[in-house]
């Protein structure tokens, strides 16, 4: 090697550890920075080789970020915060409901707010975006190896409308000892809640009166009202493994004015009411359990408790928001429903570390990355979303402290092999004199 090829080693490092500053500071910078990925610069080794592969080597730093390695997890009070416990990447994009593919982004800055329109968006402007949900509770059939048919995930002005009731399913106990008595005592009355049409919440009103065999009751149902609907007897076992089920449901009669109308099924438990709350009446199954079985009403000594459970709703407009670890973001209504409204998913890659830095602490697919798939949260091989959370940088600043001090002693030397350099051809041009 000439004194000129050592002045030009030299040179490359300065530049290459003056780089190796640039990539620390960069780290010590965004050490708090939601989500952020440290970078680090590996030194290269270069040559220019003749005929003879004999050359200069020099040195080349090669940026490069340490994409795999996870950050911690910091708790928050925002419930739309959101940090990926494992593997795998937010899918974002720069504008909402974007339909150009190289418009959506890798992430694993989670600090997602709602904007002026309701639409998930971290700090960075980069748009949330999953897989909605439709009305029948599914997101149907989606390709998950690309971006086209994800969404914006939106959590503003969200209403959903009112559902009818068909069915309320009874459960619960009546007491035994108020049965059998010479002079029974006064019924029991309550009511199941239904919903019209329209969402209006009516009620089937119930009257349960004890008689004077025992284990018997009989029971008188009625519309929102007070007209009658029906009546029928209930009897109950009293013995072997089916005590407290019902035995048999006779005598059921329609008291019912048309076009309201009642009918019994006494293998099944189900009384079927016809409404006249509309044009057209509403027909609601009241299920109290199938002979034999403990799944609908009972009798034992106790007390009197029953209660319903019925489909349909009131129209509701959304109050607040929840995400499962499986990536599940359900709206919690004003009028008690609780609705699935998206997956957000966790995209993974082949090579995340193939991945290019984009601003915002995101990452664009690249050629080096491979294979591209948006998973179910919590499945697999992907982490699962926890809400509430943000994930921290991966940058530890004693491991960046120890690299700088290296750098600067790469570098100063570098600089005295110059300034040794610059004395030999000093001495080298005296040597003329």
């Amino acid at each position: 090697m000439s004194i000129s090829s050592a002045l030009q080693t030299g040179v490359s490092g300065l530049q290459a550890n003056s780089k190796a500053v640039g990539s620390i500071s960069e780290n010590i910078a965004n050490a708090n920075t939601v989500g952020y990925r440290r970078g680090f610069v590996h030194m290269v080794t270069t040559t220019a080789s003749g005929g003879n592969r004999e050359g200069v080597l020099s040195v080349a730093g090669v940026d490069e970020v340490d994409i795999s390695s996870a950050g911690g997890l910091i708790s928050t009070q925002s419930g739309t915060d959101l940090a990926i416990g494992g593997n795998g990447f937010f899918a974002v994009s720069i504008n909402p409901n974007d339909p150009v593919a190289t418009n959506y982004l890798l992430t694993r800055a989670g600090s997602f707010l709602p904007d002026e329109d309701g639409n998930l968006r971290n700090a960075a402007g980069y748009y949330l975006a999953g897989y909605p949900y439709g009305l029948d509770g599914t997101i149907g059939s989606v390709d998950r190896s690309s971006f086209d048919q994800m969404e914006t995930v939106n959590i503003g002005n969200i209403n959903i409308s009112a559902g009818v009731s068909t069915a309320v399913t009874a459960s619960g106990n009546l007491p035994s000892q108020d049965t059998g008595l010479v002079t029974p005592g006064a019924p029991f009355l309550t009511s199941s809640e239904i919903f019209t049409s329209l969402g209006e919440s009516q009620r089937i009103g119930q009257s349960w009166t004890p008689t004077s065999t025992a284990n018997t009751w009989d029971l008188e149902l009625s519309d929102q009202n007070g007209a009658p609907l029906g009546t029928l007897t209930v009897e109950f076992s009293d013995s072997g493994p089916e005590a407290g089920s019902p035995l048999a449901y006779t005598a059921f009669t329609s008291t019912a004015t048309a076009p309201a109308d009642f009918s019994f099924d006494a293998a099944t438990g189900v009384a079927t009411l016809t409404l006249d709350n509309g044009a057209t009446p509403q027909v609601v199954d009241l299920e109290l359990g199938a002979p034999g079985t403990f799944d609908g009403i009972t009798q034992f000594a106790g007390d009197f408790s029953l209660s319903f459970d019925r489909d349909g709703s009131s129209a509701g407009e959304l109050v607040r928001s929840e995400i499962s670890p499986d990536g599940v973001l359900f709206g919690i209504f004003d009028n008690g429903m609780r609705r699935a409204l998206y997956e957000i998913p966790v995209a993974i890659v082949d090579n995340p570390n193939g991945l290019i830095a984009a601003k915002g602490n995101a990452y664009n697919l690249s050629g080096e990355t491979g294979s591209f798939n948006a998973l179910q949260a919590n499945s697999s091989t992907v982490g699962a979303i926890n809400a509430g959370a943000l994930e921290g940088s991966n940058v530890d600043i004693a491991q960046e402290m120890t690299d700088l001090i290296k750098a600067q002693r790469a570098f100063s030397t570098n600089a005295k092999v110059i300034t040794t350099v610059d004395e030999l051809m000093d001495e080298t041009t005296r040597l003329k004199r």
